[in-house]
């Protein structure tokens, strides 16, 4: 079994901000499969700091509106 990632992300708010992306369009952007959006989504997977750059660009906003990672206390940093 896959053991979840504490990295969070925004990325279906984005999509549906941004004219409701569909998961494949994102991917076909971003180079990956529509499983490997899905998954980073779910937080089953964490992208590449190569790829969350990618994918912030994408929605031309901050890497930190796209991804959190909670510190020890479960707060967001």
């Amino acid at each position: 079994m896959v053991k979840p990632t504490r990295l969070t992300n925004d990325i279906r708010t984005l999509r549906f901000t941004a004219d409701e992306m569909t998961q494949a369009e994102l991917a076909r952007r971003v180079g990956v499969t529509r499983q490997t959006i899905i998954a980073i989504e779910q937080g089953r997977y964490s992208p590449t700091l190569e790829m969350a750059f990618q994918i912030a660009r994408i929605f031309a906003v901050p890497l930190e509106d796209v991804f959190q990672y909670p510190d020890d206390a479960g707060e967001m940093i």
